[in-house]
């Protein structure tokens, strides 16, 4: 089986292709690793977070608040870093604020993942077509022979041309999973900056909540629905 050839060994069997699988797995590797790094730099307790906010402003100590809120990196405490910073602006302005500057903080977690989501993509292909490559090599060989083969041959040179799948598989099977946790991670933290707004609206009696609401439906109308 495999364990029992070097990783030297497998790349000269499975040909040339292997180098390209070999390029994705390290940029697959880099890519987890920088964004763990990342995503560990933005993790916040959000429960924790919110009882001391939530205490903080119904005490009137928002110059506290806003020192809470930067003492983090993470969307969440950004949002309402942006929301407590604009108290004295309008509703439709603080809201525009907030939304720029929590897609700046969510930039910060989404960054790169669509590399990792391209190489869990294209490392399956890649292997899919040295497969491919491997198998037409193979049975080129026999109609070279004049179908004078031994199986043990033949199944030696299918053997070697599956190689390519099996490693873009290994390659494209955990990066998809990684990419999943990172996305399900991005989206909880979009949802949290939705919450803490509508928090910070109910402790303040502000209408933030109301207004992003409504300019996200006015964004989905159709073009040429207005008065007629």
């Amino acid at each position: 089986m495999f364990w029992d050839y070097s990783l030297t060994d497998l790349l000269e069997k499975g040909g040339f292709v292997m180098w390209p699988l070999l390029c994705c797995s390290v940029g697959a590797l880099a890519l987890v690793l920088d964004r763990g790094i990342t995503h560990f730099r933005l993790r916040l307790n959000f429960r924790k977070f919110v009882g001391g906010l939530e205490r903080l402003v119904k005490d009137g100590k928002l110059s506290e608040a806003l020192n809470l809120c930067r003492s983090s990196r993470s969307p969440v405490a950004r949002t309402s870093e942006a929301y407590l910073a604009n108290l004295r602006s309008g509703d439709e302005l603080r809201s525009t604020i907030i939304e720029r500057e929590g897609g700046l903080a969510l930039e910060d977690a989404e960054k790169r993942l669509r590399g990792l989501a391209a190489i869990a993509q294209v490392s399956t292909l890649i292997g899919l077509l040295g497969t491919v490559i491997g198998l037409v090599s193979a049975f080129h060989q026999i109609e070279i022979s004049g179908g004078q083969v031994q199986p043990g041959d033949l199944a030696k040179g299918i053997w070697a041309a599956l190689l390519t799948t099996v490693f873009g598989l290994c390659i494209a099977i955990p990066s998809f999973l990684i990419l999943q946790i990172f996305e399900s991670r991005v989206e909880r933290m979009a949802r949290r900056m939705g919450y803490v707004v509508a928090y910070l609206d109910q402790w303040m009696g502000k209408k933030t909540a109301s207004v992003i609401h409504r300019r996200k439906e006015t964004a989905q109308e159709p073009v040429g629905s207005g008065a007629e």
